[in-house]
């Protein structure tokens, strides 16, 4: 049975759901793999333009499912590597997505849960969801996730929440960088369609670029080698044909043809 559901409309909006809600959404080998290959198969559609990641029930997800977690005990070190491998493949292929990703975060996003929010560019949630990198409890880490979380909430507060297991509040997650808006649950899937539609309003090939723009950017001196990177970023956007219509379109005062329909 498939616990990740793909669905994508004619405006090329992919909804990816985890569909798991009788165990609060917790994933297992099993999701993991069925989670990458959702997020390979958006990577690889021309036609999808903005990717939702969810859940169905109370929970967006509790993280590590308690019998994956018992199967896990008894691994070898061979057998929990690979097992961590496969994890960190399905979270660099969601944070790698040429499309702009939004999380929908409905209830608790526990442990790895919070590494798929924090891969995503985009995350709204309920004014009562809940978060807690809760490895330590138990007497692990979030090693696999780590990298994703810390460039989402920074060092600073990484290094507490990844310590004290705390449980925070959405308010707490926004202000720490996690989320990018906080509102009541009736209204949740409103303000993340608001975020959809701001992205379908941009040119398609623009908004891939911008993306890929910060990935290229983040972390870099500004010398003259990413200045000339950026100036031939610019330069080869504006003669392509969606910065020509793009840019026609404006001094037309005319729609382009993306937002014909």
């Amino acid at each position: 049975m498939d616990k990740v559901i793909t669905e994508i409309d004619n405006l090329g909006v992919a909804r990816v759901t985890l569909s798991n809600p009788e165990k609060h959404n917790a994933f297992d080998d099993q999701i993991i793999t069925q989670l990458t290959e959702a997020f390979s198969a958006v990577a690889s559609n021309a036609d999808v333009r903005v990717m939702v990641l969810g859940s169905e029930g109370k929970s967006f997800s509790a993280g590590a499912d308690l019998d994956w977690m018992k199967r896990m005990a008894n691994y070898s070190y061979d057998e929990n590597l690979q097992d961590a491998q496969a994890l960190a493949l399905m979270l660099k292929t969601l944070n790698e997505l040429p499309q702009p990703t939004i999380a929908r975060v409905q209830g608790a996003a526990f442990g790895g849960a919070v590494g798929l929010v924090s891969c995503c560019d985009m995350a709204v949630a309920a004014t009562a969801a809940t978060f807690s990198l809760s490895e330590v409890k138990i007497g692990l880490v979030p090693a696999t996730i780590g990298p994703y979380v810390i460039a989402a909430i920074g060092e600073r507060a990484a290094g507490r929440y990844f310590t004290t297991a705390e449980r925070f509040n959405a308010q707490t997650a926004k202000h720490i960088g996690l989320l990018s808006e906080v509102i009541d649950a009736e209204h949740l899937d409103d303000q993340v369609n608001l975020l959809v539609n701001a992205l379908l309003a941009n040119g398609p090939e623009a908004v891939v670029a911008a993306k890929q723009l910060v990935s290229d950017i983040s972390g870099h001196a500004i010398d003259q080698n990413l200045i000339d990177h950026t100036c031939e970023i610019i330069a080869g956007i504006r003669v392509s044909e969606q910065g020509q219509e793009g840019l026609n379109a404006f001094l037309e005062k005319r729609k382009p043809y993306w937002l014909k329909d």
